[in-house]
């Protein structure tokens, strides 16, 4: 299950933009859908514990591998929601949260360093190559790496699954491609007049997207049943 909240504009008092929370799941035949969506004025965890409760008591008994980004407190909501599952922070997220804490000079090549982590072929070579990205980063950006090392049981773990679906369970990009589908078709809209013309929107979007993909099996996971 991929989590992630995006914003559109919406007229309340005053003209804001609005938190989407939006869950996509991935089902073990590999088709993927939207199961869940709520609105409200910003993105924070009691929103999405509400959601993920939503989504139990509407019979998701049972979650693999959730991924998000890094919603402070989202994996200890997961874990009293879901404690089986698996979590996976989303690697793009932690890039570019390292990217706007570094010299503009520094980017592009601890970019560069950064996007070995997932394309190692084991989980014992990508912790290699992450701690050698500590070492090599930690005199010019201590506070970066001490955050890094606080998360590092989060970033690997999409190494436990087969290399066929790797590519898709590292990054919450899935879901983000949606967010954007979203953005693109509410742009002629300038703004939504209520919450419930926004909630249609949203409601409208999600279904398309599951009659869309009713019947493909996602990259990868065809290979893995």
């Amino acid at each position: 299950v991929y989590l992630d909240a995006t914003y559109l504009p919406l007229r309340r008092e005053t003209f804001e933009r609005e938190a989407v929370y939006i869950a996509i799941g991935i089902k073990p035949n590999g088709h993927k859908e939207v199961i869940d969506y709520c609105i409200a004025p910003s993105e924070n965890i009691e929103v999405w514990t509400e959601m993920l409760q939503n989504m139990k008591s509407r019979g998701l008994k049972q979650v693999e591998l959730f991924l998000s980004d890094g919603v402070v407190g989202m994996k200890a909501a997961l874990t009293r929601t879901y404690p089986k599952a698996h979590f996976q922070r989303c690697l793009v997220h932690v890039m570019r949260n390292i990217c706007a804490k570094v010299w503009v000079d520094d980017r592009e090549k601890i970019m560069n360093e950064f996007k070995q982590i997932h394309q190692q072929t084991s989980q014992k070579e990508a912790a290699a190559v992450l701690h050698e990205f500590y070492a090599k980063w930690n005199k010019a950006y201590s506070h970066v790496i001490k955050g890094l090392r606080e998360i590092e049981p989060d970033l690997l773990v999409f190494y436990n699954y087969p290399k066929q679906i790797r590519a898709s369970i590292y990054s919450t990009n899935m879901i983000e491609s949606f967010n954007n589908v979203i953005k693109r078709k509410a742009k002629p809209k300038a703004e939504f007049p209520t919450e419930q013309s926004l909630d249609a929107f949203i409601g409208i979007q999600a279904m398309s997207y599951n009659d869309r993909y009713f019947n493909r099996i996602h990259k990868g996971f065809g290979q893995v049943q």
